[in-house]
């Protein structure tokens, strides 16, 4: 998708401080962290959202919340905890149409977030 922010991140015309990629998947630091230790996790083909997803992509999923747990445990976070959060939708608080994860940890999250 062409107007899409991280489309053009995976393309490579919008730099990012990648912490985790591979074929599939593209991980790297927000650029307005909500904790000390804040990774988005996207796919590097585009789905607005969760709601898109399929039957197709329950591997991609997976591979998306296994790359979580291996980024965490890289960042020193598995003994302590994390939190992986997926926003799906304006109300539900996604900002970017591009479906993606966010990890956050380094210190100790409080519910509802925010």
């Amino acid at each position: 998708m062409s107007d899409c922010l991280f489309c053009k991140i995976v393309a490579g015309e919008i730099p990012s401080a990648k912490v985790f990629e591979d074929e599939e998947l593209l991980a790297f630091e927000d650029i307005s962290p909500a904790a000390p230790v804040h990774v988005l996790i996207i796919p590097k083909i585009h789905l607005d959202s969760i709601h898109e997803a399929g039957e197709e992509h329950k591997e991609l999923i997976g591979r998306i919340h296994l790359a979580a747990g291996r980024i965490a445990a890289e960042r020193g976070l598995a003994e302590g905890g994390y939190r992986i959060v997926n926003n799906c939708g304006a109300d539900g608080g996604q900002t970017v149409p591009h479906l993606h994860f966010h990890l956050l940890g380094g210190r100790a999250m409080t519910w509802p977030p925010g």
